[in-house]
């Protein structure tokens, strides 16, 4: 994994559009990380990007805030789902919440992505609660993380 530079915003915003386009006729419009303005993601130093060859097959973004690292987006290629990209896309986050000093995850997915809220939970995250958010739909989880050993 590498963190994500000026000239990725590109492949960003196509891997977004690629992993997010089976959920637009679910929600009805294109789910908001299609919509996101990568360049300025790309500068903040916020996004990790893995790489196959020279294609973008996974990204994860990511925020500090008081309590929490907070996972703003977590994208695995359509062609490399299930292959255990996604599993390891959020143990670099467990590892950059720890490095930070923070002992939580939060983030939210929309509720008609069914297979994500599946995925999230398997993994333990804990529903927090549910909002309309944007326009949006969303189910918010949070992660305790064990101290490290």
């Amino acid at each position: 994994m590498a963190a994500a530079s000026a000239s990725d915003s590109f492949f960003m915003r196509d891997l977004a559009r690629r992993a997010y386009a089976i959920y637009v006729e679910r929600i009805g419009k294109e789910p908001a990380p299609m919509t996101f303005d990568y360049a300025a993601i790309a500068a903040s130093g916020d996004a990790l990007l893995a790489w196959s060859d020279d294609q973008l097959v996974g990204m994860l973004i990511t925020r500090l805030e008081d309590a929490a690292l907070h996972i703003h987006n977590l994208a695995v290629s359509p062609d490399v789902q299930d292959l255990g990209l996604g599993s390891a896309l959020l143990i670099e986050a467990e590892q950059l919440a720890r490095r930070a000093g923070r002992d939580e995850l939060g983030l939210y997915t929309n509720e008609a992505m069914l297979d994500n809220l599946t995925f999230y939970r398997r993994r333990g995250y804990q529903e927090t609660h549910r909002n309309i958010e944007d326009g949006f739909r969303r189910v918010y989880f949070i992660k305790r993380l064990e101290p490290a050993t």
